[in-house]
């Protein structure tokens, strides 16, 4: 048994691009998190129609870019479209570990065997695979699993990482996404397809 539970809260939305760009921009500023949460809720940044929504996307958001370090904000701010995309993507597997290890034992390692489709059935078989050492896993409802998945599949499309089809679209990783990323973090590469590891300074 894993002593360290796995969170499954990521029921919410998806990748959040436009709106977690803007919060970022907003802690640039405020350099609080808690000021960038009143704020929101002060003026309604995200835009949200109930007060229920607005809390659970706020949070959601902020959860994630709390994950990313000064250079990797700025670059969120800063970067390239994709650059953007795939910080979020980085902080959703920091933020999640269930994703990262579901980035790393499926997504990379099919890519890398040359088995570029995605089927939904990989999901159900990592997440029963990982049921036998997380009992929190089997408590959750079928549901709940069907939408977990749902939300997960939408977040590697919106990152540009899967394509509609369930292919899985290599990374490009920049020089400066690489130089972003603490030297002693470079293991989350592993978080992204593709071939070559040896640019990233990361050994297999």
């Amino acid at each position: 048994m894993n002593s360290k539970r796995y969170s499954m809260a990521f029921t919410t939305g998806g990748l959040f691009h436009r709106d977690s760009v803007k919060l970022a921009v907003l802690y640039l500023d405020l350099k609080n998190w808690n000021s960038v949460r009143n704020k929101v809720f002060s003026e309604n940044l995200l835009q949200s129609r109930t007060l229920n929504s607005l809390t659970r996307v706020s949070r959601e958001i902020i959860s994630r870019l709390k994950t990313l370090e000064a250079d990797e904000l700025d670059l969120l701010i800063s970067g390239s479209t994709q650059e953007q995309k795939y910080l979020l993507w980085l902080a959703v597997c920091r933020r999640y570990r269930f994703i990262a290890d579901f980035a790393k034992e499926v997504i990379r390692e099919r890519y890398i065997s040359l088995k570029f489709d995605l089927p939904y059935e990989e999901f159900d078989c990592f997440f029963n695979k990982k049921s036998e050492w997380h009992p929190e896993l089997e408590e959750i409802k079928p549901t709940t699993r069907n939408k977990l998945r749902q939300v997960l599949f939408k977040i590697l499309r919106e990152a540009e990482l899967l394509a509609t089809d369930r292919s899985i679209k290599g990374s490009m990783l920049s020089k400066r996404f690489l130089d972003a990323i603490p030297q002693e973090r470079r293991q989350d590469v592993f978080f992204f397809p593709a071939f070559e590891s040896c640019k990233t300074g990361v050994a297999e």
